[in-house]
């Protein structure tokens, strides 16, 4: 990576992402992140600034459940900044019961899956002008429990949390195949990440409706946002990783995915629903 590079991280106001950036400011790059609410952001800055000392932290405001709302980021992006080293989609949900986004798609659909695939396209001829550069897309392993329901992507019919999750990270993963081989050539590498099961609100919520002994115990294995960031900032700045795309990491180390995660023409299939729905 070259010197004075310029990281792009959705979701950065708490948990994973927060830690990620501080360690990432932490190098002197230029750091920009993405809060729904513009408040948040401006506390967040302040924070990283006076942490890191590092003053080149912006932010954007972006809610990942709107597809316009994200064109407007990206439009953004690219009038205040020339280039783009490192994109991570740090941002994820795991909403209680079935909700809808802003273009009434089901939401762990809408945010952790589409949201990503749009931003990254809009800002792909940005990334290769600027390559080498980095694509980071934070899955979970629990993409190993997912399947791509095509008679009920949106869970319309059968709605179960855990399973529109899983969903949405399986479908990350195939996109992250996708693009590395689609990308293969121009310098931009994409690669996936399991952070480990941190310790952040969204745990927490569903730790909540556990039975107090499976709450007990599944909390102690719980590690710290900054544990989960490790992965994400070794992606972003190793020189280890600077050629390696299309592979998928847990704790700094290649691991192998689901074997779905590979099948080819699962992911043409899941394109032509994706790009249909996102209006590209």
């Amino acid at each position: 990576m070259h010197n004075g590079e310029i990281i792009l991280i959705t979701g950065g106001t708490s948990g994973i992402g927060k830690e990620t950036m501080k360690e990432l400011a932490a190098t002197g790059a230029t750091i920009v992140f993405t809060a729904r609410d513009p408040g948040k952001g401006e506390k967040t800055k302040k924070e990283i600034i006076k942490e890191t000392g590092n003053s080149a932290i912006e932010y954007l405001t972006c809610d990942l459940a709107s597809f316009s709302s994200i064109r407007a980021c990206a439009g953004e992006y690219k009038r205040r900044w020339g280039r783009l080293d490192v994109l991570i989609h740090n941002a994820g949900v795991l909403p209680q019961e079935r909700q809808e986004s802003k273009d009434g798609i089901e939401l762990n659909f809408a945010v952790n899956f589409l949201a990503p695939l749009l931003l990254t396209n809009l800002l792909l001829p940005l990334l290769k002008q600027s390559a080498p550069s980095r694509i980071i897309n934070i899955s979970s392993s629990m993409h190993k429990e997912g399947r791509i329901d095509f008679t009920d992507l949106e869970g319309k019919k059968d709605f179960d949390k855990y399973k529109a999750y899983a969903q949405s990270k399986l479908a990350l993963l195939l996109f992250t195949k996708k693009f590395a081989k689609d990308l293969a050539g121009t310098g931009v590498t994409v690669n996936a990440l399991h952070p480990g099961v941190v310790e952040t609100e969204m745990t927490m919520q569903n730790v909540r409706e556990m039975n107090p002994v499976a709450a007990f115990i599944f909390k102690r294995t719980l590690i710290t946002p900054a544990q989960g960031a490790v992965t994400s900032v070794y992606l972003a700045m190793s020189p280890e990783v600077a050629n390696v795309s299309g592979k998928y990491f847990e704790k700094m180390e290649t691991v192998s995915a689901s074997p779905l995660a590979d099948d080819e023409a699962l992911a043409d299939r899941l394109w032509d629903v994706a790009v249909k729905l996102i209006g590209l």
